[in-house]
C-alpha cells in the first residue's frame, strides 16, 4: 500500500514547486548561455585577425614595396621549383607562404640550438658588394630528403627531431644544396636588377650572428615546400632593411632612367673621361681614282697627279669626321699642318654658336699655341729633313697623328718634281 503524505510534507512539496522554474524556462536559459559563449568566442577569433600597430617601431616599407617583394619571390619560388625538381629528381611544389615586415630578433628566436644559418652576400652590378648580408635557413627534414636523393635514395621522406645536428658529410652536402638555392635568387631578381648572391659562411649557432642589430627592421620570407605530398617543409629568408633600401633605390633609379631622367647628373664625370681619350688625326692630301691597269703598272719613282695646286688646303679628319682645313709646312724640323679654318655648316648652327665661332677664328694661332709659325713654308726642306720618315706626332697633347705619316710619305718627292 502506498505511503500517505502528511500535511506538512504536502506543504513543503508545493512550496518547492513554486520556487523552481518550469523545465522549458530552464532549457531556454541554458540556450541563451550557450549562445552568449559562442558569440564571445567568435569575437575573440575576429580580434585575433587584427594585428596591433606598434607606434614605437613604425613600418619602414610601404605596401607597394611589399607587393614588389611578393612578385619577386613568387618568381623565385617558380624558378626554384623547376631547378630543385630537375637537379634532385624529385617532385616538389614551392610557394610563398608568408612575407612580412618585423624585427630581427623574431627571426633569430625561431631557431633551435643546433640549426644552421647561411650568411649570403649580395653583389649588385655596378655597385659592388653590399655591407649587410641576408640570411637563409633550410629545415633539416628538407635537407636530409634532398641529400637522400643526391645519394640515390627513394621517394621517401626523412623525418628529423626538433634539434637535429648535421654530421660532417651532411654539412658538406648542405652547403652544396644551399649553393643551388642561393644562386636562384639572382634569377628571381633579374627582372629588376642584376644581382649575384654568394654564400659567405654557414653559422652553426644563429644566436651568435651579429651582422644585424636585434631591433633592426627586416622582411621575413617563408617558403612552403611540398615534398611529393608527403610532408611540408620550410625555407626561411631574412632580408635586412638596409639591404632592401639599397635594392629599392637602384630599382627606383632604373625606373626613372626608363622614363627619361635620373637623380644624378653625370655630365662632369663623362666629360672628365672624354678629356683623357685619344683620337687619331689624319691629314688628307687628295683623292685620286685609278684604273686597275694603272695600279698594276705602278712602280717606284712614278708620280701620281692629285689634280690639286701645290699650296692647296689639306683636310684634317678627327676619327672619320672632317673638322679642319689647313696648310702644310715644317714645324721644328717636322712636317706639320697649320689649321686655317673649321669645317662646319654654319646654317645648321644657332646664331649664338656661329657668333662664338667667328670670335674663335679671329684669335691668332700664335696666341693659342704660344709659338709663332713661320710665314713662309720651306717645301724643299721636307725632302732634306732627316726626320721626314720618322713617326709623326701632333704638337697637341693627346692627339695621335700616326695615320698622317702614311699619307705624307710621297710629299717630298712630289714637291721636288713640281719645282
Amino acid at each position: 500500500m502506498a505511503d500517505v503524505l502528511s500535511q506538512s510534507q504536502i506543504d513543503a512539496l508545493l512550496k518547492s514547486m513554486q520556487d523552481t522554474p518550469p523545465k522549458e524556462e530552464a532549457v531556454e536559459t541554458d540556450l541563451d548561455e550557450i549562445l552568449d559563449q559562442l558569440n564571445n568566442e567568435e569575437s575573440q577569433v575576429q580580434e585575433d585577425h587584427y594585428s596591433k600597430y606598434d607606434f614605437y617601431s613604425p613600418r619602414k616599407f610601404t605596401k607597394e614595396k611589399i607587393r614588389l617583394l611578393k612578385s619577386i619571390f613568387d618568381n623565385y619560388a617558380r624558378i626554384l621549383t623547376s631547378q630543385v625538381n630537375g637537379i634532385f629528381r624529385t617532385t616538389t611544389d614551392i610557394t610563398v607562404l608568408e612575407l612580412r615586415e618585423t624585427r630581427y630578433y623574431e627571426y633569430v628566436n625561431a631557431f633551435h640550438e643546433n640549426d644552421c644559418m647561411t650568411i649570403v652576400e649580395t653583389h649588385v652590378e655596378g655597385k659592388g658588394k653590399s655591407n649587410v648580408p641576408l640570411m637563409a635557413y633550410l629545415s633539416p627534414g628538407l635537407t636530409l630528403t634532398l641529400v637522400s636523393h643526391m645519394l640515390g635514395g627513394t621517394e621517401s621522406f626523412l623525418k628529423t627531431e626538433g634539434e637535429y645536428r648535421y654530421t660532417d658529410v651532411e654539412m658538406a652536402l648542405y652547403k652544396r644544396i644551399m649553393d643551388y638555392i642561393v644562386h636562384a635568387l639572382g634569377d628571381g631578381f633579374s627582372n629588376y636588377i642584376n644581382a649575384e648572391f654568394k654564400i659567405a659562411k654557414v653559422e652553426t649557432n644563429p644566436s651568435m650572428v651579429q651582422e644585424v642589430g636585434l631591433d633592426e627592421t627586416v622582411v621575413i620570407v617563408v617558403l612552403n615546400v611540398d615534398i611529393s605530398g608527403l610532408a611540408m617543409e620550410r625555407i626561411r629568408l631574412c632580408l635586412p632593411g638596409t639591404l632592401l633600401e639599397h635594392i629599392f633605390k637602384i630599382i627606383d633609379n632604373r625606373k626613372h632612367l626608363a622614363r627619361g631622367f635620373a637623380y644624378e647628373n653625370n655630365q662632369d664625370i663623362i666629360m672628365q673621361h672624354l678629356r683623357a681619350s685619344e683620337f687619331p688625326m689624319t691629314g688628307q692630301l687628295g683623292i685620286v681614282r685609278l684604273d686597275i691597269e694603272d695600279l698594276y703598272h705602278l712602280k717606284v719613282g712614278d708620280v701620281i697627279d692629285l689634280n690639286r695646286e701645290k699650296d692647296s688646303a689639306v683636310k684634317l679628319y678627327v676619327g672619320r669626321q672632317p673638322w679642319f682645313t689647313g696648310k702644310m709646312g715644317v714645324f721644328k724640323k717636322n712636317i706639320a699642318v697649320r689649321i686655317e679654318e673649321r669645317i662646319m655648316q654654319k646654317e645648321d648652327l644657332p646664331k649664338e654658336d656661329t657668333a662664338e665661332e667667328d670670335l674663335l677664328e679671329e684669335v691668332p694661332r700664335e696666341e693659342a699655341s704660344g709659338e709663332k709659325l713661320p710665314e713662309s713654308i720651306d717645301v724643299s726642306a721636307m725632302a732634306d729633313s732627316p726626320d721626314a720618315d720618322a713617326k709623326i706626332e701632333s704638337p697637341n697633347t693627346g692627339v695621335m697623328a700616326e695615320d698622317v705619316q702614311e699619307l705624307l710619305e710621297d710629299v717630298s718627292s712630289e714637291y721636288s718634281l713640281a719645282e
